[in-house]
């Protein structure tokens, strides 16, 4: 059974490639931007999955598929990885699946040349993580610090320079 998060995740894949979500039949479609703020899914977005929740995924479907939201989040389908494009999609719990990848009508994808659809990222933990990361190359058990300078010594740099030229 695909969970609600599983789901939220393959739409925000989707939608990062301008997949929209097609609500009550056809009657509108819902394409937030943007997706994420920082780490967390955007209002925008929120908003969209409200919209679905609200109509409790029927008659609610990704663009170019035909599983609607209120059977993904049934037991009957998990959300995994394409075998072509590497992005999630659902596939029954049981038996053969005859339904193509979403990417299967958009013709510049898989593209190794763009990056990929991906989950939001929390730049201030990536950057934390990071400077750990390079604390123990250097072998420090301290954070990197930047050294304080001599305005004097700036001024002299700069006045070497210039005199180079």
């Amino acid at each position: 059974m695909a969970s609600p998060k599983q789901v939220r995740e393959y739409l925000a894949h989707w939608f990062q490639l301008g997949k929209p979500v097609v609500l009550e039949n056809g009657k509108a479609e819902c394409l937030p931007y943007p997706i994420f703020v920082g780490s967390r899914y955007s209002q925008a977005f929120e908003e969209c999955w409200q919209q679905i929740l609200h109509k409790e995924g029927a008659d609610c479907y990704l663009k170019g598929t035909d599983q609607t939201i209120a059977m993904l989040l049934s037991s009957a389908w998990e959300v995994v990885s394409c075998a072509r494009c590497s992005l999630p999609i659902p596939l029954p719990d049981l038996g053969y699946s005859s339904y193509p990848c979403p990417c299967h009508d958009l013709t510049s994808w898989p593209n190794d040349e763009i990056p990929r659809p991906r989950m939001g990222v929390d730049t201030n933990q990536y950057l934390t993580v990071l400077q750990g990361r390079l604390a123990q190359v250097r072998g420090d058990d301290q954070p990197a610090v930047r050294p304080s300078y001599d305005p004097a010594d700036a001024a002299n740099i700069a006045a070497s320079w210039r005199g180079t030229s």
